[in-house]
C-alpha cells in the first residue's frame, strides 16, 4: 500500500527548485465529491487509492474534452456521471449515474455492457473523451475506440475511478492527442456567457 500512495505522490515537486507557477485551472477532480478510499493530489489532477471522484465542473458546453493518462496500472475507469453516482466502488457504471469505460476494456451503464473495447489499454496509454450532449465517445491514444454511448441526459461530470494501486492524471488542457472536430476543452458555465 505505501509503494502505491508514494507512486500517487511521485512528481509532487519536492525539488529545491520549483518550477515557475502557471496559472493554475480552476477545474479538477473534486475532493467533496469522491469516495471514502480516494486520494487527490497533484492540484487536483492525479487520482490514486480505492473509489472515484468527480471534477468540480459539470460538462455544459455543446462539445467538451479531456483526456486521461494512465500513469499506473491497476482496476480504473474513465467517463461520466451526475452527482448521485457511488463513488466507493473500484469500478464505475455499477448503477445508473454512470457510464464508465473500465481497465476490463468493458464500457458499462448500470451494470449492463454496452461496449468491450477489443484493443487493451495499458500503462502510459492516454484515453480521450468526447461529450456533445448526444453522444460519448472514447479515444485510444488519439484513435476513436468506435463504442459510441447515446441517451445520457442530465448534468454530467467527468469521473475517475481506481483501485488495486492504479493511478490516473486527467488532463484537462494542453492535450497530448488531437482533439476531435469541433470539441474542446471543459469550460465552467460563466466562461460560456
Amino acid at each position: 500500500m505505501f509503494c502505491c500512495l508514494r507512486n500517487c505522490f511521485d512528481g509532487l515537486g519536492f525539488a529545491a527548485a520549483q518550477a515557475p507557477q502557471r496559472e493554475r485551472n480552476p477545474i479538477a477532480l473534486d475532493t467533496s465529491h469522491m469516495g471514502n478510499e480516494v486520494v487527490i493530489v497533484k492540484n487536483g489532477l492525479r487520482i490514486c487509492g480505492s473509489g472515484g471522484a468527480l471534477t468540480n465542473a459539470p460538462l455544459v458546453q455543446s462539445k467538451s474534452y479531456f483526456e486521461v493518462k494512465i500513469q499506473q496500472g491497476g482496476i480504473w475507469g474513465i467517463g461520466l456521471a451526475r452527482r448521485a453516482a457511488d463513488l466507493n466502488v473500484a469500478v464505475g457504471g455499477k448503477d445508473s449515474e454512470s457510464w464508465v469505460l473500465n481497465s476490463d476494456g468493458i464500457l458499462r451503464h448500470n451494470e449492463q455492457e454496452l461496449h468491450k473495447i477489443q484493443n487493451p489499454v495499458q500503462e502510459g496509454d492516454i484515453i480521450g473523451v468526447s461529450y456533445d450532449h448526444v453522444e460519448l465517445n472514447f479515444y485510444l491514444n488519439g484513435e476513436s475506440m468506435n463504442a459510441p454511448v447515446i441517451g445520457i441526459k442530465g448534468r454530467v461530470y467527468p469521473v475517475l475511478y481506481v483501485d488495486d494501486g492504479a493511478i490516473l492524471d486527467l488532463i484537462l488542457e494542453n492535450f497530448v492527442h488531437t482533439l476531435p472536430i469541433g470539441f474542446e476543452k471543459i469550460m465552467l458555465e460563466q466562461s460560456l456567457l
